[in-house]
Order: C-alpha cells, then structure tokens, then sequence
C-alpha cells in the first residue's frame, strides 16, 4: 500500500485544529491523504493566514482542507457544520474525529487569605471573588469533555462514520496530578477519560474506535495560560528522559498511527505520549 495515499478518500473531523496539537494533525492527516474538515475559533485577521496554510497544506497533498470558523460547543454551530459538510462528504466516509478543543476557566477554587490581608484595601473586589465558579466548571467540563459525545452522536446519526472509525481526545497528566489554578481542566481531563471509556464500550456497536491521548507538557498558547506554566516546563524537560519537552508533532504522528489499519484493536486505551515523561 502507498502510505502517501493509504487514507484517500476518507475524512478526519478534527475540533480545534487552528493551532497545537489540531493543526500538527492536520499536516501530518493530509500528507498521507486524508481529507479534513477542520473547526476553530479565530479572529478574522488571524483565520486569514489560517486558511492560507491549509490551502498549501492541500495543494501539496492532494487533499481536501474545510475550515469552519464556527463554535463547535452549541446546537447552531454543529447545524451549520452538518449542513455544509455533507455536501462535500460522502457517506460513511469520516474515519476519524478528534477532540482537541482547549477552552477553559483557570482559576484557583478559593481565595488566598494572605493575599487578601497583606493587600489590604488595595483588593478589589473582582480580585477577591475571582475563584472559580460552578458554572465555570460546567463550561470547561463541556468544551474539553462531554461535547465530544454531542459530536460523535452527531456524525453517527448523519451516518457519516466509516465502519473502522476513530475517535480521539486528549488529556494531561494535570488530570491526576495537582497544578496550579488547573482545577476546572483537570475535572474536565478526568471526566473525559471516565466518558471514553463507556463510549469505548457502547460505540463499539459501530465499529468505532474511542481512544485517549494523554501527551506530556507541551509548549503551547494554551499551556501558557496556565498559572505557573514556567515552573511545569522546566519540571517536565528534567523529568523527561530524553530531555525535551513533547512537541505537537510527536503527538500528532501518534493519532496518525491510531488511524491506521493496524490499529484497530487498540479501543478504550489512554496512550501515553510523553517519551516516557510519566515514569519519572
């Protein structure tokens, strides 16, 4: 088989794929022939140097690249993807979804009282009550959890699944492990891997694959968010064996690999993809 063309014909659905890990799969998907449909959100100036690197990613592929600057997370956005996207793809045709939206709160979830007392009345109050939320927790656990059972649910009843389909998400080692103003993720994280699971189970019915990637700290703008991602940088590069942080491209050959023939008995797995930097 001509690996450059092993997945011709066929679709990956990736959320999120402007930047990080969504978008080093998108170059990594469409140079082995895959079509992708790729959804974001971006400001117009940025979205249109965007669409300029897909159109070259797909002109020296062969492929097909859709962007939809759409939101992903509610009923209109999904409608308008459904809509335009089954025009262009055929039935049965998507062999890969992959969840990579970062959309979250970081807030720490109670006041820091000596903060507080050695600030005086220079606090202000958006200052003090600036903890995290119930509702802040719900909208962080539905944009990097359980919207990908919305959209799996989605693709299947447009009956746009292949019989061999992949579904793919990503979680952190901040899933299981205490970082800084990190919590409403890592409810998100945990929650995401508990769901994959059962939809591992349950969606095995259709022959579809469901899958967790967990990848070690990576050097992106959403890692930069995080309160004291310096400290996690230097932390993982020691800890790592081989002395390096993970970057999006070692993660995306992994979801390449994970849509290969030749894995299709790997379902219901959270697949370490760090170099080792969990052992340690």
């Amino acid at each position: 088989m001509n690996k450059k063309l092993q997945f011709s014909g066929l679709w990956a659905v990736i959320l999120g794929g402007s930047s990080g890990f969504g978008f080093a799969s998108v170059e990594k998907l469409a140079l082995h022939g895959m079509n992708i449909a790729v959804l974001y959100r971006e400001t117009s100036a940025a979205e249109k140097l965007l669409k300029e690197k897909f159109i070259k990613i797909a002109e020296s592929n062969g492929t097909t690249i859709l962007p939809y600057n759409i939101n992903a997370l509610d009923n209109a956005g999904r409608t308008l993807f459904i809509k335009d996207f089954t025009a262009h793809a055929g039935k049965n045709s998507v062999k890969l979804l992959l969840h990579s939206i970062a959309r979250g709160n970081l807030k720490p979830l109670t006041i820091n009282q000596t903060e507080v007392s050695a600030a005086g009345d220079l606090v202000e109050a958006d200052d003090v009550f600036n903890v995290l939320s119930i509702e802040d927790i719900q909208l962080t656990a539905y944009a990097m959890s359980t919207s990908l059972l919305d959209w799996t649910r989605l693709l299947l009843n447009a009956d746009l699944f292949h019989p061999d389909g992949r579904i793919i998400g990503l979680t952190s080692e901040g899933a299981h492990k205490y970082w800084e103003g990190y919590a409403a993720v890592s409810i998100a994280k945990a929650s995401l891997e508990s769901l994959a699971q059962y939809m591992a189970v349950e969606f095995s019915t259709y022959g579809l694959k469901t899958n967790i990637i967990q990848a070690g700290v990576t050097e992106t703008s959403s890692l930069k968010r995080i309160p004291g991602s310096e400290k996690l940088i230097e932390m993982c590069t020691k800890r790592n064996p081989f002395g390096r942080m993970t970057k999006p491209n070692d993660v995306a050959g992994v979801i390449y690999l994970l849509c290969t023939d030749e894995s299709f008995w790997i379902n219901g797995s959270i697949i370490h993809v760090d170099g080792g930097e969990h052992c340690k």
